[in-house]
């Protein structure tokens, strides 16, 4: 079996409203699929963060050194590609683009030993898992803090064990919108506040600080990501734990955070921090280093069955008889193709996602789908 061709898809769908987080304005939905396929008439698939016609570029950049190559051999496959554009950098693009590329080729190496990826990375340790509903974004011409209040209790009444909404815009509104989705979740549900690294050193001090009353379970990206030893600043200076780690991307970008402890929390997400191949290698360096691993999950539903298989063999950390289990991240904003591109849509059932337990990522692609929502080049 070898590789004949390599595809990306950009799917692409204008918002009905648009919303934004501290650092982006979302007019559209768009996102890059990568397919791959053998002589034998094998495909995998996969998927990349962040830009999606700029992951293409990259992608199709890399394609002419996977033509002919043993889909197999993941691990040489994988380095030689990061060796490839070394010199122009070890991080974004480069492994945004080879992280798509390694999840196909891992869903072709279940498909091909019939087995779900999770098997193939050394066992199942769970069946499903319990989502979180991320959305709340700012979204023009309503009240943010009634808007989003409003949102959070759906989420509730959904079924969701937490909710995560945005901040990272103005310090005393968005201190009015913790406020009011604890309010609007009661109790008994987690809360999540991520500003985007929307705020500087001081602001993030303030608002940790402030929000620590609304019993928050983490404070993701406060500061901006290239800032690490700012990241340690802000753990030390307030009582919330520190989460942050999607645009860490490599194992190598991720090693200062995890070994000065910068964060409490890391997250990686598999489509940009170099697919199952490097993911693996985060995961151990988490548990090394004493920090709690949850993923981080912006995509479709192949991004969604990418991470539930790697989350299905995620070694407890602690071992304990009862260990901590991994959270879902579960996208609750306008994106009418996530679960279209897939034949049986990945939903949650009361919070709880089950994961595919078919060959592959254990998901079949709606080739209808790719169609009706491709990018339409003016």
């Amino acid at each position: 079996m070898k590789i004949a061709a390599v595809h990306t898809h950009i799917l692409d769908h204008l918002l009905d409203t648009a919303f934004e987080s501290a650092s982006m304005r979302f007019t559209r939905r768009q996102h890059c699929l990568v397919e791959v396929v053998c002589d034998d008439g094998t495909v995998g698939w996969g998927e990349c963060l962040g830009p999606a016609k700029l992951n293409a570029a990259v992608v199709d950049a890399y394609a002419s050194a996977l033509i002919g190559q043993d889909p197999l051999q993941t691990e040489r496959i994988w380095l030689e590609l990061y060796n490839l554009l070394r010199d122009q950098g070890q991080r974004g693009l480069t492994v945004t683009a080879l992280s798509g590329i390694d999840i196909a080729l891992w869903d072709i190496k279940g498909k091909r030993f019939d087995a779900p990826v999770s098997t193939l990375l050394g066992g199942r340790f769970r069946d499903s898992v319990r989502a979180y509903a991320t959305g709340s974004f700012r979204r023009e011409g309503v009240d943010r803090v009634k808007d989003i209040a409003k949102e959070v209790a759906d989420y509730r009444h959904e079924g969701f064990h937490a909710v995560k909404i945005k901040i990272g815009f103005d310090v005393e509104e968005d201190l009015r919108v913790i406020a009011a989705v604890r309010e609007a979740i009661g109790p008994e549900l987690r809360l999540m506040i991520d500003a985007n690294h929307g705020y500087d050193y001081l602001e993030a001090i303030e608002v940790g600080k402030r929000a620590a009353e609304y019993d928050v379970d983490w404070f993701e990206e406060p500061v901006l990501p290239e800032q690490i030893s700012t990241y340690r600043a802000v753990r030390d200076g307030q009582p919330i734990p520190v989460a942050g780690g999607e645009t860490w991307h490599g194992r190598y970008a991720m090693l200062e955070p995890l070994a000065t402890r910068a964060v409490d929390i890391v997250q990686p997400d598999i489509c940009g921090v170099g697919g199952f191949t490097e993911i693996r290698r985060v995961a151990d360096m988490a548990a090394m280093h004493g920090v709690r691993l949850v993923p981080h999950v912006w995509g479709t539903a192949i991004c969604l069955a990418a991470s539930l298989q790697f989350m299905a063999a995620l070694l407890p950390n602690p071992p304990r008889r009862d260990p901590i289990e991994p959270i879902l991240e579960f996208d609750r904003t306008e994106n009418p193709f996530r679960q279209a591109v897939v034949t049986t849509p990945i939903e949650h059932v009361g919070g709880v996602v089950a994961i595919p337990d078919a060959p592959g990522l254990g998901i079949d692609v709606n080739r209808d789908a790719l169609a009706k929502f491709a990018l339409k080049e003016s």
